[in-house]
């Protein structure tokens, strides 16, 4: 993030400037300004900014109408705020496990744990690589469910040539910081190309309100504020090619690591976005420690499947997540951004091979 300030502050400051002598902070044009590029970048008709990635969540299925007594089926590989959400509105998060080699939603599993009770089905995007959408959505068709795009981490992410958040009722966006576009603080976004789900979300997600000091619905608080909007209207012009930046950071990294190495796979119908360049080995600690003491980060995305988190062991329902187990005890996710060159990840894969060699 400092090296990215370091280039755009030029543009970046100006902007903040703008918005501070405008006052305008809440709703203001730099909003409706990055609303309408995302929906141009995007593709679809409607992208209504909020508070952050979990909100989008919860506003999602706020609109959907998902509550008490409903059931929505997800992955427990993730992060905490795709089930938080569905168990905060009362529903009951029910997990099924992971294809083993892309960390993603099996779509064969869905149907067997589809009950009476089912309602909706969040697939995860994770990592940068979508899941199955195809098969997804024509599970949800069939059962008369619907579909919330968790892209938190794979924006312009693609399959087919469909781009991530845009083939099920509504898409999910995170621009939390370290994103590949990020703001500089909390903020999210919706994308649908359904006109009364768009209008009905944009009024949730500002107190149930469309017009001041009237109240349709019960809503949230959860607007994108102007100051993030204008960071993240200067960002995005450059999406895209940070994107293939980071895709030649995976390149270099496929080209010089370890044959022992488990690298990340990419379905073939996919363009992955690399959030996240995730390798996996059962020598993990081990070499998170050599990497450290190389003064080289890295990370665990994630430590614990959600279906043995304690906070939701009895709000939840799990069905056969072995493969999420044994990926949280193997993946370990290395540098990856549109900063970083090619001599630094020679310099890490040399180290980690040094580790295989040892």
């Amino acid at each position: 993030l400092k090296r990215e300030y370091a280039t755009l502050k030029h543009e970046l400051l100006p902007a903040l400037e703008a918005v501070l002598e405008s006052t305008a902070f809440i709703r203001g044009p730099e909003v409706i300004r990055f609303n309408k590029r995302m929906e141009e970048l995007l593709g679809v008709k409607h992208h209504i900014g909020c508070a952050n990635g979990t909100d989008a969540l919860k506003v999602a299925l706020m609109a959907l109408g998902i509550g008490p007594g409903d059931e929505v089926i997800t992955s427990p590989f993730t992060f905490v705020a795709t089930a938080e959400v569905i168990a905060f509105l009362g529903a009951t998060p029910v997990f099924i496990d992971i294809e083993a080699d892309s960390y993603l939603m099996d779509p064969e599993l869905i149907e067997e744990a589809i009950t009476p009770r089912t309602k909706a089905i969040i697939p995860v995007h994770l990592f940068g690589q979508m899941a199955d959408m195809k098969k997804i959505n024509a599970i949800a068709q069939k059962h008369n469910l619907k579909v919330i795009e968790d892209s938190a981490q794979a924006i312009l992410a693609s399959q087919n040539g469909i781009l991530a958040g845009c083939s099920g009722d509504v898409g999910t966006i995170s621009y939390f910081p370290s994103k590949n576009l990020g703001a500089y603080g909390d903020a999210g976004g919706l994308i649908t190309n359904d006109e009364e789900l768009a209008k009905k979300i944009a009024m949730i997600a500002n107190h149930g309100s469309k017009v001041r000091y009237e109240h349709h619905l019960i809503g949230v608080n959860s607007r994108l504020d102007s100051v993030q909007a204008a960071i993240l209207n200067v960002k995005a012009p450059y999406l895209s090619s940070w994107i293939k930046k980071r895709q030649q950071v995976a390149h270099w990294y496929e080209a010089n690591l370890h044959p022992s190495i488990i690298c990340p796979k990419t379905a073939p119908e996919n363009i992955h976005t690399y959030h996240q360049y995730t390798i996996r080995t059962s020598h993990r600690q081990e070499l998170m420690r050599w990497l450290a003491n190389a003064g080289i980060a890295s990370a665990i995305y994630y430590p614990i499947p959600l279906d043995e988190q304690p906070g939701f062991k009895a709000l939840s329902v799990s069905h056969h997540t072995e493969n999420s187990r044994q990926a949280c005890k193997e993946v370990l996710s290395l540098p990856v951004s549109p900063w970083i060159n090619e001599g630094e990840i020679v310099e890490i894969c040399q180290r980690i091979n040094q580790f295989f060699k040892k």
